[in-house]
């Protein structure tokens, strides 16, 4: 793999040590008094390898990545090891935060500690989700959001410019979606906020509304496909030409996208809802100084920014990261300015509210 531009000369100017401090074995035997290491958990290809092999070259820390594929077993795992948890890096979806930190499972952030928090698109890393309770509880690194995926030899494009052709006759049988996104986006077809946090102080009309989406997926429901689970699965169902759309996360288009498959991906004129992924330190983390340094180190380039759009899909939070991607690669990563005005950040306020109805939405539309 492509060595990644994290030269010792730049590491070392971009961290907040000296080059003179981290060189001293007085710096570094204390980091190895307190194991030497850093534990992350995070997604497939988060951390570039080429990025994790100079990291532990240049520092001397071992990086150990446990790989999740969900936000609830992160949360799951944490809460169990808490609170005295062995990791020192989760993988957190801003929408998910209050989750965890109403949990103290999050320590809060300083940014003030990471000398290249200004490496970051201030839309993501200033926004205002990412602000609780007046503190900082993630380094956002990669953006993703739910997009109508569609064939583009099989589908004309003035048939994905609403979700309200998804769901007629004319494809019955060739879509898929996950249930609980796809409620979110039916609320917001039909006028609602599908993060609920307008309705948190009429949970009657929450109610009523979820209930008017899922009664549409369910009458709806002769029409589609599958209901499926991971990325991998929606990217072999268009593969095998079981579907000819879907809706889906980005991330994953966009990999079959830079393959060279006919798939093209759009935000349609109702809307859809984006979230960006953070990096978070545990709260009581065993190695939080190399958790520091780790963050700092991995947001000193755009060219790692780069390297994670290309492995993963999603897009990199990074400033400029976009201008050492292929013209395939920036391709699968574009919207126009028009899509992205239709596009909300998912919200985490509403959410013992929302997901109190929509997780027994999603199982009577299930059994229906």
């Amino acid at each position: 793999m492509t060595k990644l531009p994290l030269s010792r000369r730049k590491f070392l100017g971009t961290t907040a040590a000296s080059a003179a401090v981290l060189a001293s074995p007085a710096y570094l035997r204390p980091a190895r008094a307190a194991g030497g290491e850093v534990n992350i958990w995070t997604y497939t290809d988060f951390v570039p390898e080429a990025f994790k092999d100079q990291f532990e070259s240049e520092t001397g820390i071992k990086v150990n990545i446990r790989l999740v594929d969900d936000q609830g077993k992160q949360f799951n795992l944490l809460a169990a090891e808490a609170p005295e948890p062995t990791v020192d890096i989760v993988t957190v979806a801003g929408h998910r935060f209050l989750q965890f930190i109403d949990s103290d499972l999050l320590a809060p952030l300083d940014a003030g500690r990471l000398t290249n928090w200004g490496a970051m698109n201030p839309i993501y890393s200033e926004s205002d989700w990412s602000t609780i309770n007046g503190n900082k509880w993630g380094a956002p690194i990669l953006s993703g959001m739910e997009v109508l995926a569609y064939n583009n030899e099989l589908v004309p494009e003035e048939d994905v410019k609403s979700w309200y052709t998804f769901f007629s006759d004319k494809y019955a049988g060739q879509t898929a979606y996950t249930i609980q996104d796809m409620l979110s986006i039916v609320m917001l077809m039909k006028g609602y906020d599908g993060n609920m946090v307008a309705y948190l102080d009429d949970p009657e009309k929450a109610a009523e509304i979820v209930a008017e989406a899922r009664d549409f997926l369910i009458e709806k429901k002769p029409l589609v496909r599958k209901y499926y689970d991971s990325g991998a699965e929606v990217q072999q169902m268009f593969v095998n030409q079981d579907i000819t759309m879907a809706c889906a996360w980005n991330g994953p288009i966009a990999a079959l996208m830079a393959d060279g498959f006919p798939v093209s991906m759009t935000i349609p004129k109702e809307g859809s809802y984006g979230f960006v992924y953070t990096y978070n330190i545990a709260n009581n983390a065993p190695n939080a100084d190399n958790a520091y340094l780790f963050l700092d180190a991995i947001l000193s380039s755009p060219e790692i920014g780069a390297e994670m759009t290309r492995a993963s899909g999603f897009i990199s939070t990074f400033n400029g990261a976009d201008q050492h991607l292929t013209e395939a690669e920036k391709a699968a990563s574009a919207f126009t300015e028009e899509e992205l005005a239709n596009l909300q950040f998912f919200r985490a306020e509403a959410n013992e509210l929302k997901y109190s109805l929509v997780d027994p939405a999603v199982e009577a539309i299930k059994a229906a």
